[in-house]
């Protein structure tokens, strides 16, 4: 569905995380299923966007050591933003105090965003995703906190970040964007790889 290997190499992990009772959890209301490793506290809260404002938001979280599991489904209903400042707007937030080492296209089926890992000042480590979807940004983060050896977690981390699935069979591109990507697509090695016209992957051989 979309390649860890990329994300495998910028966190340059080694070790096997311990094995931890992980379910896959459904939200039919937001057409989406994430994976963790126990059952997620949830919290209603707002999330801020672009200009001061705040909208409604939802978090769903797992805290386990030093590693905080975390997916964020915040309402952009009515605020008529591009979905392009939405997700800047979340990378810069993102940003602040930490270092952005990976910023590609992600795609999960036919929803495109972004993909990123950060590194904070403070010794945190995150690898996130993000997706402007249907009036909704839905950002999954797997964040280890400073202190944490991250090597002991790689597996989970990746486990939880790559989990994210959109059950709805919708997508947030036209049907010639899609079919631009393909055609930037056409070529590769594993064209399922393609996850926009900027995505590395998308360079004809």
């Amino acid at each position: 569905m979309r390649s860890i290997a990329l994300i495998l190499a910028a966190f340059a992990f080694s070790a096997p995380a311990v094995a931890q009772s992980w379910e896959e959890y459904s939200y039919p209301e937001y057409a989406i299923s994430v994976a963790f490793p126990a059952s997620p506290q949830i919290e209603t809260t707002t999330y801020q966007i672009v200009d001061g404002r705040s909208v409604p938001a939802r978090v769903y979280s797992v805290r386990q050591a030093n590693v905080v599991f975390g997916m964020t489904v915040a309402e952009l209903e009515g605020t008529n933003l591009e979905e392009s400042d939405v997700v800047a707007h979340a990378i810069n937030t993102l940003s602040q105090g930490a270092t952005v080492k990976l910023n590609i296209p992600a795609r999960i089926y036919a929803v495109y965003g972004r993909q990123l890992t950060v590194e904070g000042a403070d010794g945190s480590r995150s690898m996130v995703q993000l997706f402007d979807y249907k009036d909704r940004l839905y950002q999954i983060e797997a964040k280890a906190l400073p202190g944490e050896n991250v090597s002991n977690t790689q597996s989970d981390m990746v486990r939880f970040h790559q989990s994210l699935s959109f059950n709805d069979g919708g997508t947030n591109r036209s049907e010639e964007a899609v079919r631009a990507i393909h055609e930037v697509c056409r070529g590769l090695v594993n064209p399922a790889f393609g996850a926009g016209l900027d995505d590395p992957a998308c360079t004809v051989r």
